[in-house]
């Protein structure tokens, strides 16, 4: 399947919602972890995911993320969005000693739970790394420590750099 990039990423806001709501569904409400709501929607409760995730996914579709691709025609498979012009953007959880220099992160790696398994975010992943390093960036990821993804980017060649309530990963490049 072809990874292709949204030019225009606020153009699928809609599709990206309901796609992450199938994640969040799929993984019974743990991802997006959603850690600024006090009361998470119930994994069944698409109004009450879109009330607290649209205004989310609106700040990184228009002002955070640099670069956005995805897997699937029609339906989306699979996503993964670039950030690494940080410069006057308001993301505080980038800890600053991992801000400067030639840091870029990678973000918004998903894929559709019923498709898991079969090789879409290992292959969204090791696009991304060599999109990053094309644009002169180490890529990091920003996780927290109790998700599984955090460990299935420990098995894929990233360390911790940083850790507080979340976790800053750094690709080291062997095992990808």
């Amino acid at each position: 399947m072809r990874i292709k990039r949204v030019e225009n990423p606020p153009s699928l806001r809609d599709r990206l919602l309901e796609f992450v709501f199938q994640v969040y569904r799929g993984t019974g409400g743990r991802y997006p972890a959603l850690e600024w709501v006090e009361e998470k929607p119930s994994p069944e409760d698409f109004a009450g995911f879109r009330k607290v995730y649209e205004p989310f996914l609106r700040f990184r579709l228009e002002e955070e993320f640099d670069e956005l691709y995805v897997i699937g025609e029609g339906e989306i498979i699979g996503t993964v969005a670039l950030v690494y012009n940080l410069e006057g953007k308001g993301l505080w959880w980038i800890p600053d000693d991992v801000r400067g220099g030639n840091a870029g992160f990678v973000e918004f790696l998903m894929v559709r739970p019923d498709l898991r398994g079969r090789g879409y975010g290992g292959e969204l992943l090791r696009f991304a790394v060599r999109r990053l390093d094309e644009l002169g960036k180490v890529p990091h990821v920003v996780t927290f420590p109790w998700l599984e993804a955090y460990s299935y980017y420990l098995r894929k060649g990233f360390t911790e750099v940083h850790r507080n309530r979340y976790v800053v990963l750094k690709y080291e490049p062997k095992a990808l």
